[in-house]
Formats: C-alpha cells, sequence, structure tokens
C-alpha cells in the first residue's frame, strides 16, 4: 500500500533512508527530484509502490539532493558524529579523500569549479582532528590490481563476459534491483573505499601495533551511496580477520558538502591554509588511481595496467590519455589490441543509459564501466551544489582537474605503486590470493524477488 505523499510531483523518500532525507517544510513539489530520478536515473516509474508493499525503491545515488532547488532534499550528515568522537579523544580517527572532493570542495569557498585543491584539503583535516590522513587513491590502485587480474583472468578462461566494474555503489544496488539475473558479471572487487578501510584496520593496523577496535574509519567522498555500502553486512571483512564482526571495514562517510559545512562552522579560513602532505605506507597512489573520479577513469586505468601486464611495458602514450572513453556522453565505446588480446570497451553515465545498454547486445564487449551519476564521482550526489543550465561545463572542469594531475604525477599505472608492491610482499602475498579475496572481494544480493518488482 502506498504510504507516501505527493508521488506524482516527487520522488518517495524511506524515513530510514541512510543516505538522503527530505525537510518537508522545505519542499514545494516542484518535481525536479522525479525528473532526475526517472530520466537520468531510471529508478522512478520502474516500480510499483502497490507491489513493493509502499516501499520506495532508491539507489542513493543522491542526484535528487542535487537538483532540489530549496534544500529539501539533502544527505544524512554524520559529520556531528565524527566531530564528537574527535573530541573525546579516546579513537585513532583516520580520513581517506576520495579524488573528486580535491576538485569539488573549492566551489565551497569560492574556487573555480575544478580547483585543484589536494594540499589544503589534507591541511584542513587535520586541524580538523584527523590523526592519519590517507589517499583514496591508493585504494584505487589496490582495486585496479584486483579488478585487472579478475578481468584478465574472466577472458583466459572464458567465464562470465563481460565483466562490469563495481566501485560505484548506487549501480550495484541497480544491478541487484532491476537486472538481478546478471549479478554475476559485476566485478567481485570492493571498492576502493572499502578496500583501503579493510586494509587500515589489518595491515596498517598490525604495522603500527595499534588496537584495530580503536580505529575510526572515516572516508570523505562526493557519494552519498557510500553511506549504503559502508552499512552493507557483508562490508566487516577486517571483523572477519579479527575473529571480531563488530569491526566494520569503513565507519563514517562524510560528503564533500559534509566537509565544507564542518569547515565553516569551525570558522577555518580555507584558503589561507597551507598544503599539506598525505601520510606514508598508505599514503597516495598514482595517477591511474586520480582519474577514478572522471566518468572512463576506471576504464582508463584498468587499461593501462593490463597493457602492463600482458606486455611487460610501460603503457603507451596514447594510452596514457586514452580520449575515446573521456567525457559524459551517455555511452562512448572503444576498442584496444594488446598484442594478441583485442578488448571491447563501453562506458556509461548515468544508470538509465545502463538499463538501455543491457537490454541491446551487452555481451558482445569485454569489459564495461558503469557510474550511476552522469560525469562520474566528480558529479557525485555529495558534491557542491551548481546552477543546473551549467553543469555540463562543471562537471567537465572537475573531470579536467583530475586528468591535468594525473599528467604530472610520476606514476601514472597502478602497478607502478612502490606502497602497493610492498603490501603485497607484506601481507596479501599477490593479487587474488586468499587473504587478498578475503579482505578485498564481495558478493551481492538480488532484491528483485524480495520486493515483488514489476516488470517493465
Amino acid at each position: 500500500m502506498n504510504k507516501h505523499e505527493h508521488t506524482d510531483k516527487r520522488v518517495p523518500i524511506e524515513v530510514d533512508n541512510v543516505s538522503i532525507i527530505r525537510d518537508e517544510s522545505k519542499c514545494i513539489l516542484c518535481g525536479s527530484c522525479k525528473s532526475v530520478c526517472k530520466f537520468s536515473q531510471g529508478v522512478y516509474g520502474s516500480y510499483d509502490l502497490e507491489k513493493t508493499g509502499g516501499e520506495a525503491i532508491c539507489i542513493h545515488c543522491g542526484q535528487c539532493a542535487n537538483v532540489c532547488p530549496t534544500g529539501a532534499i539533502t544527505e544524512k550528515k554524520d559529520y556531528q558524529k565524527v566531530k564528537e568522537i574527535i573530541k573525546k579523544k579516546d579513537k585513532i580517527v583516520i580520513f581517506q579523500t576520495s579524488p573528486s572532493v580535491r576538485v569539488g570542495i573549492g566551489e565551497a569557498f569560492h574556487y573555480e569549479p575544478g580547483t585543484f585543491l589536494e594540499g589544503k584539503m589534507v591541511s584542513v583535516l587535520r586541524k580538523l582532528g584527523a590523526n592519519y590522513v590517507f589517499d583514496t587513491t591508493f585504494g584505487a590502485d589496490l582495486t585496479i590490481i584486483e579488478e585487472g587480474n579478475e578481468l584478465l583472468r574472466r577472458i583466459q578462461e572464458k567465464k562470465t563476459m563481460p565483466m562490469f566494474t563495481s566501485c560505484c555503489p548506487a549501480w550495484i544496488k541497480y544491478m541487484e534491483y532491476f537486472h538481478a539475473d546478471k549479478l554475476d558479471h559485476l566485478s567481485t572487487a570492493k571498492s576502493p573505499i572499502l578496500m583501503q578501510g579493510a586494509i587500515i584496520k589489518t595491515y596498517f593496523q598490525e604495522r603500527l601495533h595499534l588496537h584495530p577496535e580503536d580505529i575510526i574509519n572515516v572516508a570523505v567522498t562526493p557519494c552519498t551511496a557510500k553511506k549504503f555500502e559502508i552499512q552493507r553486512p557483508e562490508m566487516n571483512k577486517a571483523g572477519i580477520y579479527h575473529n571480531d564482526e563488530a569491526i566494520r571495514d569503513m565507519d563514517y562517510i562524510i560528503t564533500t558538502r559534509e566537509l565544507a559545512e564542518w569547515i565553516k562552522e569551525e570558522n577555518i579560513d580555507f584558503s589561507s591554509l597551507e598544503d599539506s602532505e598525505y601520510d606514508s605506507l598508505l599514503g597516495r597512489g598514482t595517477g591511474a588511481g586520480m582519474i577514478f573520479g572522471a566518468s572512463g577513469g576506471v576504464m582508463e586505468a584498468a587499461i593501462r595496467y593490463a597493457y602492463s601486464v600482458l606486455t611487460k611495458k610501460e603503457p603507451t602514450e596514447e594510452l596514457l590519455n586514452w580520449t575515446p572513453v573521456r567525457g559524459i556522453e551517455g555511452v562512448k565505446e572503444a576498442t584496444v589490441s594488446i598484442q594478441d588480446t583485442t578488448l571491447k570497451v563501453a562506458v556509461i553515465n548515468g544508470t538509465r543509459n545502463a538499463n538501455k545498454f543491457l537490454q541491446n547486445n551487452f555481451k558482445e564487449y569485454d569489459f564495461i564501466e558503469v557510474m550511476a551519476c552522469i560525469g562520474g564521482c566528480v558529479a557525485g550526489g555529495g558534491q557542491p551544489k551548481y546552477d543546473m543550465m551549467q553543469a555540463e561545463e562543471i562537471k567537465t572542469s572537475r573531470a579536467n582537474g583530475l586528468y591535468e594531475k594525473d599528467k604530472k604525477m610520476p606514476l601514472r599505472n597502478s602497478s607502478d605503486n612502490e606502497e602497493i608492491k610492498m603490501l603485497y610482499k607484506e601481507f596479501l602475498n599477490h593479487p587474488s590470493s586468499e587473504l587478498a579475496h578475503t579482505l578485498l572481494h564481495t558478493t551481492y544480493t538480488s532484491r528483485e524477488k524480495s520486493l515483488n518488482l514489476m516488470k517493465s
């Protein structure tokens, strides 16, 4: 039975939604949330509230919050909880930052979109009380190695092809709802944030002789869906390692917008901050990890890695600037030949576009990247809001900020990351090892049957 109001004009949102919330006093029933959820994300209108018992289907992408003109829809804010933990000083609070945050945070402080502010971002987190600050590009490099090896193994074994990327939690949940029969096409690799969270509470914790239960992992991301992802029951691989399933891989997610709000609340002059560096051991990644934030970035990073594995050489200049998969078009396609292996790939923006793609000849491809948000993580539901008339320009500027940084980095291929090499040598043994599989891989859940979803 439909328990939601005004569903002809707006998206229904459950009160216990872990990612977003609506302030009824601010809602003007403009229909913006309904429009983006239906025509960009392909969720609204793809299920029947009567058949789900009134339960609203949400993939937590947060695009409704981005387009809401009054701020009625926002992410559920967790930074106050982190702030209180820091005040108590009885926990070790470790922050990690996603690539897109550093090219988005500046917009909240009057910088131009795409301005690269990594140093100030790290500095402000230390000022807010972080004990350690790590870069999620490290986790992105780790994801590429695990996911890349899985792809090459599937190709060699001719097993369940094509393979889809798995680092976007909104895309994963969309698949679980609407294409549950294709879940085995998803890579089993966890997202960079969850991989790095598990490594912090095992490898890093052991090297520094810390107690895992004393560590609070906080990820700063552009993504509201991460708030859902970290609460999935299976995201306690560090707990399994320590025989204490109460230990979660990641404890809190705060969005770029939340970080900006926190900074302003503390009256910190962001623009005057000196640059600061990440901490070592899990400190940073390569240019390949950096471009994860842009649509096509995961694909580009994976192809760089595949080339180096298959040829034993560094990627060519063309593959280091592989433009066919860049941009915010709905579907981008490319073919690359590496020795005697030819890969046909696709990059998809928006889950509605993914739905159309899956209804066609998707099996003719080898590897497919999907991001739920148009433009990739740079356009995530937790990024600073912008004038929708300038959406394409701003998304492109943010992505370009990451690509420009990639060009300047000394290492641009995930397999060249010395800290990743050390992690495998000292702890994980080798890619896809038993321990790597335990900590860095996951499983998925069909949600279609339990919700009695209407077939379109």
